[in-house]
């Protein structure tokens, strides 16, 4: 009885964690974050079309760019092999740049423009690092975004951030990433973003 209590228990665990790191996935995140962002800035006007605009571009497309690959090269869905991340990560900036550009000629709001800068620029630099070393994507896909709503909502939006340890835990437990990728991941999350805004919005 204990044993199977004990394997009860490991499953729990191992499905939970499966589900936290599925739902935590970056395209995934961005897309209540882009909803959030679009209609609280523009309730009386077309948060709607500026959403689906961002969510194409931050989520949709780049799902479809990642999961085409993934099928072509037999690949695990997390890609857990560095290597396997240079192309669909060039994909994925491609399709932030187009994002970018399209978000900022139609007048998107300033910080859903902003935030794909951010995704944009932030993407680049987990390649890079891929070059040579495993850096969460999904600790800085949760890190940036949780900037941009505590930017938006001061304290109140340091409730997203009680997100992240939840999405560490996850990705530990899976043995996907050791503890010093997920807190780089974290903190370069952060911090750049915060630096993008900074910069680009005014405190």
């Amino acid at each position: 009885m204990p044993i199977f209590h004990l394997t009860n228990q490991k499953n729990l665990k191992e499905n939970l964690a499966h589900f936290i790191s599925t739902v935590s996935n970056p395209p995934l995140v961005a897309i209540p974050v882009f909803l959030i962002i679009n209609y609280t800035l523009l309730s009386e006007g077309n948060w709607l079309w500026f959403s689906t605009l961002s969510i194409f571009f931050v989520s949709i497309l780049p799902i479809i760019t990642s999961t085409l690959w993934i099928k072509r090269k037999k690949l695990e869905v997390d890609m857990p092999q560095r290597e396997d991340r240079i192309y669909p990560l060039l994909m994925v900036i491609l399709s932030y740049i187009v994002g970018v550009m399209v978000l900022y000629t139609l007048g998107a709001p300033a910080l859903t423009t902003t935030l794909m800068v951010c995704y944009l620029n932030n993407t680049i630099v987990v390649l890079l690092f891929s070059l040579y070393w495993k850096i969460s994507i999904h600790a800085m896909g949760m890190a940036g975004p949780a900037t941009a709503i505590i930017y938006l909502f001061g304290w109140t939006g340091l409730s997203f951030s009680l997100l992240v340890p939840l999405v560490l835990w996850s990705r530990l437990h899976l043995k996907r990433h050791t503890p010093a990728q997920l807190i780089v991941g974290t903190l370069l999350g952060y911090l750049l973003t915060a630096s993008q805004i900074y910069l680009l919005m005014g405190p």
